[in-house]
């Protein structure tokens, strides 16, 4: 009996539909008959996918390598390596996509597949450029062997030979393998198609955002004002991405790096009312809640994350801020170790070691989880930070200047790295150098002043007072103060100006306001007897009686 070409292509509809609808064993019956009657490429090429989505990783690739036409078909190739993914068989991987060049800019080299064919799929919809495919699989397969410089070049020109190959931004962002000048660059090289206007604004706010906070503003409200009217009998009806989940994590994400944690928080809750398991939402969440301190809601978080991922590095990561925020950090870094040996990608897991270890002041343990974190992510300035600051701690004021400057290079827009410049050359006593510092720290805070910062412009007063330029002080300690009025280093500061300058009745107000906030604190409660004693002498100069 013989088959019709029409029954044949009823048979490949219904491949087709068994795949839609995930009967895969039923999708590989039926493919496995289809290529038997036609011998066809594509009917192969059915076929193997279908064992592929069954989960059949080597009987897929055993019918794709027995084919004559693995090596000059580039689907064929590109799932013959996918198969080879599944075994995490990555030097084979390798191989079986062939020989290429990359240079340090992401253009491919690749003399021998100017001959390969490409079988497109029938059909209307638009497609990944399968080339971009395969570079990106490239990439995975060299992060997999470790060698992340040749996976962020992998990387790198699997997002130029196709804007809309997201996996291989979302791999370069999450895993911070390009600092902040280096994103912004590869965005603007990127070739979109004229209808992707809106793709290039969401990556742009995808990206590291240290810009002002009007410019960061207006990236958002651009992407929130992209309609699409999906019914044109009813020009009301236009659907925006104004609620869109990704673009307001996105937002959230940036009110956490300006400081504005309660507003981040307030935003990250009723995203995850909305949609409670989107992975970057928690993570923003997470940090948020540390940063306020709420302990039962980080609590409530590490239990459902852990219940419902216990393989995801994100679940015992949030175990570990919740011990953290508790101020039990041994438990803390054994939490934050697990989700780092889960997931060797995950910055959050060895920063929050080190944190945890810098919290019981073991500094080469936490010099060790942070050198780790610098070379498995180097885009990201903030293990190079805090090894900074390590050294700050011990005193090492010109290693910690060093690192500081490391990380400035890194991420030249970050306020908190010129904070700390300036209070490395505030301690060397260099008072002119701390005093640009903090000026640029001030320049570089990208939205309002908030009293996360109210301690660089202290610093700032300090220098000025070291400087002897006691009016810019008293300017900046009041300023100080409009930020926070619970802060014993403003007032014993502008008490201790006032003293200097004499004006021992304001001193002696300033020293009194501190010493509320901490009555045994030495330093004002001894500056005061000295201010009563100086302003009682010069209650009995004869100078001031005959005034």
């Amino acid at each position: 009996m013989k088959m019709r070409e029409e029954e044949i292509e009823k048979l490949r509809g219904v491949v087709r539909d068994c795949l839609s609808k995930h009967l895969y064993s039923s999708a590989i019956f039926f493919a496995d008959k289809v290529a038997a009657f036609t011998s066809d490429p594509a009917d192969i090429y059915m076929q193997a996918q279908a064992l592929f989505l069954g989960r059949h990783y080597r009987r897929a690739f055993h019918l794709l390598n027995a084919s004559q036409i693995v090596l000059r078909d580039l689907r064929f190739r590109y799932l013959a390596a996918k198969c080879l993914e599944e075994q995490k068989e990555w030097d084979q991987c390798l191989l079986m996509l062939g020989d290429a060049k990359v240079d340090e800019h992401g253009n491919v080299n690749d003399t021998k597949d100017c001959n390969v064919m490409y079988l497109d799929k029938e059909g209307e919809d638009r497609e990944i450029n399968i080339s971009s495919a395969i570079c990106f699989l490239r990439g995975k397969a060299y992060e997999a062997l470790e060698n992340r410089a040749q996976a962020r070049l992998w990387y790198k020109a699997a997002i130029k030979a196709d804007p809309l190959c997201y996996e291989a931004l979302e791999c370069l962002i999450e895993n911070h393998m390009l600092t902040s000048e280096e994103e912004a660059s590869l965005l603007s090289s990127l070739q979109f198609a004229p209808e992707d206007g809106w793709l290039s604004s969401f990556y742009s706010c995808l990206i590291k955002k240290y810009d002002k906070e009007t410019v960061v503003e207006a990236k958002f409200t651009e992407l929130e004002k992209q309609s699409c009217n999906i019914n044109p009998s009813d020009p009301s009806f236009i659907c925006t991405l104004k609620n869109n989940t990704d673009l307001l994590a996105c937002k959230a994400e940036y009110y956490h790096q300006c400081g504005e944690y309660q507003k981040c928080f307030e935003l990250t809750a009723i995203l995850l009312e909305k949609d409670p398991f989107h992975m970057k939402c928690t993570l923003v969440h997470l940090a948020a809640a540390m940063e306020l301190g709420h302990s039962n809601e980080l609590y409530l978080m590490a239990c459902n994350l852990v219940k419902d991922y216990p393989q995801k590095a994100l679940s015992w990561f949030a175990v570990g801020c919740y011990y953290y925020c508790i101020k039990k950090y041994d438990q803390s870094r054994r939490y934050f170790s697990k989700a780092a040996n889960l997931d060797g990608t995950f910055p959050p897991a060895l920063i929050g070691c080190g944190n945890a270890y810098a919290a019981q002041e073991e500094g080469d343990q936490a010099m060790l989880a942070y050198r780790t974190a610098a070379r498995l992510f180097p885009g990201c300035h903030l293990p190079t930070l805090y090894i900074g600051m390590e050294y700050m701690r011990t005193h090492s004021f010109k290693l910690a200047e060093q690192f500081f400057m490391q990380a400035k290079t890194i991420c030249p827009s970050d306020p908190l790295v010129y904070n700390e410049l300036g209070v490395v050359a505030y301690d060397m006593k260099e008072y002119n150098k701390a005093v640009w510092w903090f000026q640029k720290t001030l320049s570089h805070i990208p939205s309002s002043l908030s009293e996360m910062w109210e301690p660089t412009i202290v610093n700032l007063a300090h220098a000025y007072r070291k400087l002897k330029m006691y009016h810019e002080a008293i300017s900046f300690y009041e300023k100080a103060l409009t930020l926070s009025t619970r802060s014993l280093s403003t007032y014993a500061g502008l008490a201790y100006t006032y003293h200097l300058q004499d004006n021992f009745p304001a001193a002696i107000t300033y020293y009194h306001k501190a010493l509320w906030l901490k009555p045994d604190d030495q330093f004002c409660t001894e500056m005061l007897t000295l201010a009563l004693v100086d302003e009682a002498r010069r209650g009995l100069d004869p100078r001031n009686e005959s005034r």
